[in-house]
């Protein structure tokens, strides 16, 4: 058996459960059908830690989400992930938005949502005075707030490494086999043997069931649109901006990013597990959303447009179950919206599913529990001056818009999950996420990957498998 335990799917999810199985004495192998952690729903969400009442009391999403939200601070403060406790505002605008509000309160009191509190329109404003003057009130959540969702995928996934798990990237899953002793995983680079399989594969986690005998649920996946505005919108709103929820979801919301920037969206759209198109429609429906709500809004001020997937599911609640079919095949799925903020506590759900199941846990003696990442434009000038001492890479500045220096790249590209594209090294330094989106850094990181990685140029990817930047060498303007 070439392993206890397999997690199929490395998003935020996958990787909590790798954070916390790496814990113990355990063979540990996560999967990921893409060339790099975070390259799903976890790289294209709204990034906001929810307070926790909007999920129906009695839920596995109503318990998670709180107890989620409330560890989130602490673990992002050990893994150096950003994250700030910012508060969320739920406005009304309408006299049917007041009833809702009562409800919203009510269902976060059952959900035992900390600090919560009606306010009138009053206070609402005072709290954040470039609001609608439609608004009548609002109900006020201290506990949410926003983090940065791929870097802590990122930084559970790290870690997970550094502790002895493995990681295998590119490496999706296409059949599944029950074997004497539990599971055998067909893949690209060969077979794959666990006692147990932890199902954290997001949209596609309905087939990964399936492949395991398991018809038991069906994912349906939404697309979400988003506008990501320059920084000069940045101090446009302090507080996450909710409007009152629909039956599609959590409605456009305006907020702030722990970059600086100005999030704005999403809509809610049927579509394919790999749907991520922005669409006129779409980004009409957002804007015109966000305007009731932050009527000042400049959206001549937008860098980027996104769109990520959801995976919403055929039942109301997070699937977070030992399989009926397959004994020893556990779901993690179904995890829509509030997945990121539930994150941190699904991994010890899935923990103590597999313990139930009849994994022996062991805790390692030693555990490294905590990472660092240097950000150059945050330090000081003696500690800039110390590290361009050490190393003049730290001191050559690649990324204008968001001071990102070579050092960081290179120190990246040596981590222990190291990038293979452009997009690769953004998500984990920054350099491209600025007003620009690469148009001065873009060639130049590209340079810096193919040095450190030792490849050649045509083969550094934009983001997943196939974005090439390059075909060949040109000459006279003819590409050979």
């Amino acid at each position: 058996m070439d392993f206890d335990v397999v997690i199929i799917g490395c998003g935020v999810v996958g990787a909590d459960c790798a954070y916390e199985l790496a814990k113990y004495d355990l063979r540990l192998c996560v999967l990921e059908a893409s060339n790099d952690v975070a390259n799903g729903t976890t790289k294209a969400n709204s990034a906001i830690v929810h307070a926790g009442y909007d999920p129906l009391p009695g839920t596995k999403m109503a318990r998670l989400n709180v107890r989620g939200t409330a560890m989130m601070g602490e673990l992002c403060r050990k893994l150096d992930v950003l994250y700030r406790n910012n508060g969320s505002l739920v406005l009304s605008l309408s006299e049917q938005d007041d009833a809702v509000l009562h409800s919203l309160y009510e269902q976060g009191l059952a959900n035992d949502v900390p600090g919560l509190e009606l306010l009138d329109r009053e206070q609402t404003l005072a709290l954040e005075p470039k609001l609608s003057p439609a608004v009548r009130g609002a109900l006020f959540a201290p506990s949410a707030g926003i983090v940065n969702p791929w870097e802590l995928c990122l930084a559970l996934a790290e870690t997970a490494v550094r502790n002895g798990a493995e990681l295998r990237l590119s490496a999706p899953v296409t059949a599944i086999e029950r074997t004497a002793g539990g599971f055998c995983l067909s893949t690209p680079q060969g077979p794959v043997t666990a006692r147990y399989v932890v199902n954290c594969a997001g949209t596609c986690s309905d087939r990964i069931a399936a492949m395991a005998g398991d018809r038991s649920f069906t994912i349906r996946p939404t697309r979400g649109e988003y506008y990501l505005l320059d920084k000069s919108e940045g101090t446009r709103v302090d507080r996450v901006i909710f409007q009152c929820p629909t039956p599609a979801g959590k409605g456009v919301l305006v907020t702030p990013t722990v970059h600086g920037n100005l999030l704005v969206g999403p809509n809610a759209v049927p579509a394919g597990p790999d749907d991520t198109a922005n669409t006129p429609a779409g980004m009409d429906f957002v804007r015109a959303s966000a305007l009731r709500a932050v009527p000042g809004i400049s959206f001549r001020d937008n860098v980027r447009n996104f769109a990520g997937v959801r995976a919403n599911s055929d039942r109301e609640d997070f699937i977070l179950e030992e399989s009926a079919a397959a004994p020893g095949f556990i779901h993690a799925a179904g995890i829509k919206s509030p997945g990121l903020s539930a994150a941190p506590a699904i991994g010890p759900e899935v923990l103590e599913l597999l313990r139930q199941a009849g994994l022996s846990l062991k805790q390692k003696e030693t555990y490294i529990d905590s990472r660092r990442r240097v950000r150059f434009h945050e330090l000081s000038d003696e500690e800039k001056n110390a590290l361009i001492r050490e190393d003049p890479r730290w001191g050559r500045v690649i990324c204008r818009c968001e001071t990102v220096t070579e050092g960081e790249i290179v120190a990246c590209l040596h981590g222990p999950i190291p990038p293979v594209s452009v997009n690769g090294v953004k998500r984990r330094v920054g350099a491209g996420m600025g007003r620009c989106q690469g148009g001065f850094c873009g060639p130049r990181v590209q340079e810096i990957i193919a040095r450190e990685l030792g490849i050649d140029p045509t083969q550094v990817l934009m983001d997943w498998e196939g974005t090439w930047i390059l075909c060949g060498e040109t000459k006279g303007g003819t590409a050979l």
